[in-house]
């Protein structure tokens, strides 16, 4: 958990007094794309769910509002999910 101290976890609220990690909870970094940096909980995902390529809403993403972000975990190290692009 040291590791992801300091770190803003995908969906906390911008004015959140503590968006970071929370303990005993499973978290994927994002890595790339507009969620770069940002830490998904992926807590109860069963494995099958942490196979796939997730798509997070984002208004950040090529598509503006109503987008989303796909992100996928990166072979060799399943701690790391990489971007896989934009959609709408």
């Amino acid at each position: 958990m040291d590791e992801l101290t300091g770190r803003r976890v995908y969906g906390a609220d911008h004015d959140d007094p503590d968006p970071g990690p929370r303990p005993g909870r499973a978290y994927r970094e994002l890595v790339a794309g507009p969620l770069d940096g940002l830490l998904l909980d992926v807590t109860g995902w069963d494995d099958h769910r942490l196979r796939e390529v997730a798509a997070l809403p984002t208004e950040i993403g090529s598509h503006g509002p109503g987008g989303h972000a796909l992100y996928g975990a990166r072979p060799g190290d399943s701690r790391r999910w990489d971007w896989h692009g934009d959609t709408p």
